[in-house]
Order: C-alpha cells, then sequence, then structure tokens
C-alpha cells in the first residue's frame, strides 16, 4: 500500500474519473451526482452504510449497471461506449460468492483464465503464482465447499487477478468474516497492492478498514460525497480529541459547554459528543461544571477522531443509525410498492 498522500494534479495517471454520476430506481435516487478520481496504484474507499450507494456505484464503475446521468472513464475507457474494454481491464469481487464449491481452487481458476483465452502455459503460470500470493498453493486441490469463509474471499481476489487487470474491484472484501480472518484479508490486500502496485477501489462500512488500507477515502451517505480525502486529514479536519459524555439530560450538558475552546459538539443516542485540543487540560473544568450544575454524568471517555466521528460530523448520525434508518425506508419503499 502506498504510504504518502495521492494528490490531484501531479501528473500521475489516472485509473478513474467520474464526473457527476447519477443512478436512480423508479423515482428512488441511489447515486447522486458523485464525482472524483483515482490515482493508478491508489487503494482507494468508498466509505459508508449499508444502502448509501457504495455497491450501485462500483456496478456502474464496472459496467454491471448503466447510469442513469454522468459519465465515468475506468482505464481511459466509457463505461457506456467502451464498456468490452473495460470489462477486460478491471477484475471485480462482489459481496456474494460465485465460486463453484464443486471444483476445486485449481479448477475454479482454469474455468476462469479459459473464459479470459489465456493460453494453457500462461494460464498455469499465473495460477500458480497468485494461488502462492494469497497463500492457498497448497490447498489448491481441495474443493472450495471445504473451504473456509477467509480462504474463499482470498480465492475470489486471486481469481479477479488472474486475467492481470489493471483495476480491481472489492464490494464489502471482509464481510461476514471474523475478526482474525479480517485483519489477515487485510494484510494480504495491502500486499496485493505493494507487489502488483494494481488500482484498487473498494467499499467498506468497516472504519478499521478503510481507516488501515485506503490512501484515500470517500465517505458517501444517502448517495453523495460529503467528504473525501486520507483518512488522517479527515479526522484531522474535525479537530483535537473527542469527548463523550453520556448522561441523563444530554441537553442540558450541550447548554453548558460554550467555551470557545470547545469545537463543536453533537447529541446522540442520549450522550453528548465534544471536539476540543488538549482534552486532559479541559476535563476537569467540564466535570465541575457539570456537577455545580446538578447534573448527571453516567459515563465520560477521551479518545483520537476516528472516521466514525468524521461522519457523525458530515451528518449528524452514526453509521450504525444510518444503517437502521435505511433499511426502514427501504422497507416503507417496498410496502408502498405492493399497494
Amino acid at each position: 500500500m502506498h504510504t504518502g498522500t495521492l494528490n490531484q494534479g501531479t501528473g500521475s495517471t489516472l485509473a478513474i474519473r467520474v464526473d457527476n454520476l447519477t443512478k436512480s430506481f423508479d423515482g428512488l435516487v441511489a447515486v447522486d451526482g458523485i464525482s472524483f478520481t483515482i490515482e493508478s496504484g491508489e487503494i482507494f474507499g468508498l466509505l459508508g452504510p449499508n444502502g448509501a450507494g457504495k455497491t450501485t456505484t462500483i456496478s456502474m464503475l464496472s459496467t454491471m449497471l448503466k447510469p442513469t446521468s454522468g459519465t465515468a472513464t475506468v482505464n481511459g475507457h466509457d463505461i457506456v461506449t467502451g464498456e468490452d474494454d473495460v470489462r477486460k481491464s478491471i477484475g471485480i469481487v462482489f459481496q456474494d460468492q460465485s465460486l463453484d464449491e464443486e471444483l476445486t481452487a485449481y479448477e475454479n481458476m482454469d474455468f476462469h483464465g479459459r473464459l479470459y483465452r489465456i493460453g494453457g502455459e500462461e494460464r498455469r503460470r499465473r495460477i500458480g503464482e497468485l494461488l502462492a500470493l494469497v497463500g492457498l498453493d497448497d490447498r489448491k486441490d481441495d474443493l472450495v465447499k471445504t473451504y473456509s469463509g477467509g480462504m474463499r474471499r482470498r480465492l475470489e481476489i486471486a481469481r479477479g487477478l488472474l486475467h492481470e487487470p489493471k483495476v480491481l474491484f472489492l464490494d464489502e472484501p471482509t464481510l461476514g468474516l471474523d475478526p482474525q480472518t479480517r485483519n489477515l484479508l487485510w494484510e494480504y490486500i495491502a500486499r496485493l497492492n505493494d507487489e502488483t502496485g494494481i488500482t484498487i477501489i473498494l467499499t467498506t462500512h468497516y472504519m478499521e478498514e478503510a481507516d488501515r488500507l485506503c490512501d484515500r477515502v470517500a465517505i458517501i451517505d444517502r448517495g453523495t460525497i460529503i467528504a473525501l480525502d486520507t483518512a488522517e486529514n479527515l479526522k484531522a479536519s474535525i479537530g483535537g480529541d473527542v469527548v463523550t459524555i453520556a448522561s441523563p439530560d444530554p441537553d442540558a450538558v450541550a447548554g453548558l459547554l460554550t467555551a470557545p475552546w470547545i469545537s463543536g459538539i453533537e447529541r446522540h443516542d442520549g450522550s453528548v459528543t465534544i471536539r476540543l485540543q488538549d482534552a486532559d487540560r479541559h476535563i476537569p473544568g467540564i466535570v465541575t461544571a457539570i456537577h455545580q450544575s446538578g447534573i448527571g454524568i453516567t459515563s465520560l471517555s477521551v479518545r483520537k477522531p476516528t472516521l466514525e466521528d468524521v461522519f457523525l460530523h458530515y451528518t449528524g448520525r452514526t453509521i450504525r443509525e444510518e444503517e437502521v434508518s435505511g433499511k426502514e425506508a427501504m422497507r416503507m419503499f417496498h410496502r408502498a410498492g405492493r399497494r
């Protein structure tokens, strides 16, 4: 993975350009006029809750869906007029597994290579190299139905690389995996980018995944990109430390916090989140003021900002809260459609 910040306009080759891309389904706007660019060799993350438009975005970029409006190019090819060239130059690993469980890992890879008309000797060489890259060479002759969830994801990534794409799309690559397997897969993705220089665009709703893997992160909510930068810059943009105070009366607590060194206040889930510099120096005064006003404190925590705090800052909601409201909205949409 690249360790330096990737800036636009540096002369590097663009792998992806998106301009005002929009997708609507029967009046429901899933992606709403988004624009961004991705440099060659970059790991770029689309971070947001389920239903935010992440999968719809990469489905358009991979030519699986046609946009309602707007334009995009992948490896210099237009996603509408040059869809065949786009497909030849990309690899895709979607959320839903597409491996044949009754075939071995090698047979799954071999079948994919034949679809792309990769010659026999070259196909065998690439299969061996890629299975070694994802740590499956010693299990290549085992049926996929005997594989764990993490092994299957690694095999899908290897298969997606077999035809040597310039861009790899990973849609929620660690969804449903246990924390240990998730960490191992992160290591494989980072090593893949380091060793091959392939451009990777991934969607995720895991904050740590975006923070750890991505050179830059676009936070997407309700079909719109609300912030885009490196993870460090996004966290720095909301300022200082984060203090969360849980109280029976969070509105009263928020009303007391008017000092000029407080850069931001949000209320949610019965607590108040405060952003400020040098929290350790100011916390005693905050606690004293709250107690003197007769307001109770249930708990208090101090930490550095996370991408969850960035999402909360821009939307007023946590990703979990947004996922709950998004699911309810979809249920209402489906109920209305049945009337």
